[in-house]
Formats: C-alpha cells, sequence, structure tokens
C-alpha cells in the first residue's frame, strides 16, 4: 500500500502481454477477468493505455476484479499448430 497525503492507494503487480504490429503494439493483462486491452503506437503508450483501462475496470467493476482464484507464477510463450 502507498501512503500520499490523506489517501491510501493499494498496487498490484500484473503481468501484461505486448504484442508487437506492424501499425503499432497491443497491451493486455493475463489472468484478470472480463477484456482489457490497450494499443498505442509505441510500447510505453501501450502501457499506459492498458494501465488506464485497467483503473477503469477496477473503479467500474470493484477491486474484486483483480482477485485469482490461484496465484499466477508465469506467462509463457509458445506456438501451437493448427489445421483449418
Amino acid at each position: 500500500m502507498v501512503c500520499s497525503g490523506l489517501e491510501a492507494v493499494m498496487t498490484n503487480d500484473l503481468k501484461i502481454i505486448v504484442e508487437e504490429h506492424a501499425d503499432g503494439f497491443v497491451a493486455y493483462p493475463v489472468g484478470l477477468r472480463g477484456v482489457i486491452v490497450g494499443q498505442g503506437d509505441t510500447l510505453d503508450e501501450a502501457i499506459a493505455d492498458v494501465t488506464s483501462a485497467i483503473k477503469f475496470h477496477v473503479e467500474s467493476f470493484g477491486a474484486a476484479e483483480l482477485e485469482m482464484d490461484q496465484p499466477l507464477l508465469h506467462v509463457f510463450v509458445t506456438e501451437a499448430r493448427v489445421a483449418v
């Protein structure tokens, strides 16, 4: 918890996936309920946008949205072959 002046602010460290595309970056948190996505022309813009989206999501639906049934230990990126 971070205290600044009279208000106390809870902070959570979240794992964020960032994808780089030809036209910019897309970022989204792992393990949160709901759809939360940010985007930007730069990595920093995408992270700032997804952080803002997460704050809005929590303000709209409550801090319980950040709670996970099991703690998320690691995030892996891998590939899977899909026949279409």
